[in-house]
């Protein structure tokens, strides 16, 4: 068996709110509860399973990227934008309110409610020819 991605945790300050908020930005379906998570699933199966964060610090900012189509581009950024929410053209977030057109495609980074980097992209790193 080809080595996959099956699922990851996501630290989450309210796991249920977090989860909804992530499946209603990208157009998935209704997060699940399985135990103590939250989970919703991405269309090539991998889960994300949303999970209480109870130390005493902050929830420690991750990367989540998702590869997308243009026509999802198009659908999850009008939410963004609907929404209010930052949006950079790169992860530095030294570009606020655009997009990236690297490999030829259109990428957008932007805040989850916890503080994870989301990002959507339509095209693999490497696979154009601007960067």
């Amino acid at each position: 068996m080809a080595v996959q991605l099956n699922h990851t945790i996501v630290a989450s300050e309210d796991p249920a709110k977090s989860a909804t908020w992530f499946a209603e930005i990208l157009g998935l379906e209704q997060p699940v509860r399985f135990g103590p998570f939250w989970e919703v699933s991405t269309s090539n199966g991998v889960t994300l399973a949303f999970d209480r964060h109870d130390a005493p610090d902050e929830v420690a900012s991750q990367h989540y990227a998702f590869l997308i189509s243009e026509e999802e581009f198009d659908a999850i950024f009008g939410r963004i934008v609907d929404r209010g929410i930052d949006h950079y053209a790169d992860p530095g977030r030294r570009h606020p309110g655009e997009i990236n057109h690297n490999d030829d495609g259109r990428g957008v980074y932007f805040p989850d409610p916890d503080g994870h980097l989301l990002e959507i992209l339509t095209r693999r790193y490497g696979s154009g020819q601007s960067g």
